[in-house]
């Protein structure tokens, strides 16, 4: 949000969290739950997407019915000063649908969503341990995931 020239106020709060709620609302829909007239929920809708506080709209799947039922996390120490190059690498595995820069113990946090764990073991044994600046490696299989509200102040 860089050159943001104004914090969000309520209604831009409003219509984000109606948005991360239901990404396909109506703009009247959206005017109407926030309360607003439906040209100011545009305004503010085209504001908050030129500020980047609105990124991009997606659809949410259900991993295991795409084919990919097992989800990891790997937490990945690298050779301090290549951690860029390995970030990039590193997106490039597959499975890898997130990937976080840590603090503490751990250097990255990869999120991975494999068919089996035959292809996990690939890509953990294989594809990342075969990367020169991976150090170390931890893994936790998630048992069961759930998402929270959408975010608010």
């Amino acid at each position: 949000m860089a050159g943001r020239e104004a914090p969000l106020d309520d209604v831009d709060r409003r219509i984000v969290e109606l948005l991360v709620a239901d990404g396909r609302l109506s703009m009247n829909e959206v005017a109407r739950r926030a309360g607003v007239s439906r040209a100011t929920a545009y305004a503010r809708f085209d504001r908050l997407v030129a500020d980047r506080v609105i990124t991009g709209f997606r659809a949410t799947v259900d991993p295991a019915a795409m084919g990919v039922p097992i989800v990891a996390l790997i937490f990945v120490n690298v050779v301090q000063g290549d951690w860029v190059a390995a970030q990039e690498r590193m997106l490039h595995l597959p499975g890898v649908d997130w990937l976080a820069l840590a603090g503490g113990t751990w250097d990255m946090v990869l999120r991975v969503r494999v068919p089996d764990i035959e292809h996990l073991r690939d890509v953990l044994l294989v594809q990342l341990h075969g990367m020169p600046e991976v150090q170390s490696t931890q893994t936790v299989f998630l048992l069961d995931e759930r998402r929270p509200a959408p975010i608010s102040r």
